[in-house]
């Protein structure tokens, strides 16, 4: 059986400094992977490789076993598949809630506008933030914002989700909140990759962890296998100074 993504000897290249050195990782349909690793390590700019936002200079990138990287890829058709969720939430500040989350599955042609409204509200309401819907981005708070910006990518009703450090630019006490709302998300089977420092949470909601460093993929298994059994000096480094750092 076909992955249903595939990446297969991933080159991204910034002029001559190779950020992803022949990338090879497969995700199943509904699994949940996860990419640690330090900064720099290449991690978000696999999710941006995925997603188009960057293209590469080597391999492919395949989705149900169709080439989604490479000349000629219709990148408007890849991100109705592909929703990107970033850490700084990305919304238009000059409009209100509702016309954040209307704009693109209108523009995209997903749906008519009456539909896209109606299909908002709903999305709103699973969100918790349905009272939000005329309010503007300004007025809500950033773990708010960060829940607008997920219901804005599944109105798209996309294949895979990408969440790239969604929670890194929020307050401790508003983590919780957009993290119960992923979780939900995993519990539906949304395909998911993400990267993310918050480990306790990836421990529990992964299927598949992959630790990366200076730009490969080092070591790749179960959140059981990486955290409890790391077979590189490097990730047993960085797993030593994540637990330095009480974010173990």
């Amino acid at each position: 059986m076909q992955p249903f993504i595939e990446l297969s000897d991933v080159v991204k290249r910034y002029g001559q400094n190779e950020v992803l050195k022949g990338i090879d990782l497969t995700v199943d349909k509904h699994e949940v992977v996860t990419l640690i690793g330090a900064s720099g390590s290449g991690k978000s700019t696999m999710l941006r490789c995925v997603n188009g936002l960057e293209t590469i200079q080597g391999g492919y990138i395949a989705l149900e076993g169709d080439v989604i990287s490479g000349d000629g890829v219709d990148l408007v058709a890849l991100r109705r598949k592909v929703g990107m969720v970033f850490q700084s939430y990305n919304l238009f500040p000059h409009l209100s809630v509702l016309q954040n989350c209307t704009l693109s599955p209108v523009r995209a042609k997903v749906m008519g506008k009456p539909e896209a409204e109606q299909a908002a509200m709903d999305m709103l309401a699973r969100v918790g933030l349905s009272d939000k819907a005329q309010a503007y981005p300004t007025q809500l708070s950033g773990g708010q914002q960060q829940r607008v910006a997920i219901a804005r990518a599944m109105l798209m009703r996309p294949r895979l989700m990408l969440l790239d450090e969604i929670t890194s630019a929020l307050d401790p006490e508003l983590v919780v909140e957009v993290l119960n709302l992923v979780r939900e998300l995993a519990s539906d089977g949304m395909t998911m990759m993400m990267t993310t420092h918050e480990m306790p949470f990836a421990r529990e909601i992964s299927s598949k962890i992959c630790f990366l460093h200076q730009g490969r993929i080092l070591e790749q298994g179960t959140p059981a296998e990486i955290f409890g059994s790391p077979k590189t000096p490097e990730l047993t480094a960085f797993l030593s100074k994540l637990q330095e750092a009480g974010r173990d």
